[in-house]
């Protein structure tokens, strides 16, 4: 029998690269209140906001289980960028990224709850952002998709094309760094094979 896993995010890109990756979290969304969280650096505020999900999810559930807290943010100029808050924001976000590079960090944190054990990390991976236009901007603000996405750009939907190249771990920047994950689980002792729902075919 598989351990009981539980993702702490309503984010359905990091659901489904769990996935694809043959893991079937349970999805448990946290009730922290992001924005009165603050930070030395915007790396170590994705850490925060990653450690108060896992704890309040953890703190909900009875019985044991592996909890992950992620949050992405893109930092630009030093500071945060994350969700916009509506179609103008996004717009002026772009005109500010286009042509330009950015960081995008994600924080993990993975909670044993059988044994109280908690691991904090963040994934950073550099991403390029290609020079489009502005009737680019005003396309794809009109899809809707920057207002539900950290950084208001997304590598596996419609902004796609306007990402030049990253340097770094392309899940990351969709949400969880598996090679991380992977990792931190094999600090709990646990083999990440050990939680696929059906294992391939030999």
């Amino acid at each position: 029998m598989t351990a009981r896993f539980i993702l702490g995010s309503a984010s359905p890109a990091r659901l489904g690269l769990l996935t694809a990756a043959g893991l079937t979290p349970e999805v448990i969304v946290s009730g922290v209140d992001e924005d009165g969280v603050t930070a030395d650096d915007v790396a170590s505020l994705t850490a925060e906001l990653a450690r108060l999900k896992a704890v309040d999810v953890a703190a909900r559930i009875e019985g044991p289980a592996y909890v992950l807290g992620c949050d992405s943010l893109l930092e630009l100029d030093g500071k945060p960028c994350g969700k916009p808050h509506d179609a103008e924001e996004a717009t002026a976000r772009w005109r500010a990224m286009r042509g330009r590079s950015g960081v995008l960090h994600t924080g993990h944190c993975l909670i044993d709850t059988s044994s109280g054990r908690r691991l904090l990390e963040v994934a950073s991976t550099a991403v390029h952002f290609a020079k489009i236009s502005d009737e680019e901007i005003t396309a794809y603000v009109a899809t809707g998709e920057p207002l539900y996405v950290a950084g208001a750009f997304t590598i596996d939907g419609y902004a796609s094309p306007f990402v030049e190249r990253i340097e770094g771990d392309h899940g990351n920047v969709v949400g969880v760094s598996l090679p991380l994950l992977r990792r931190m689980f094999a600090e709990f002792g646990v083999s990440l094979p050990s939680l696929w729902a059906q294992r391939p075919p030999a």
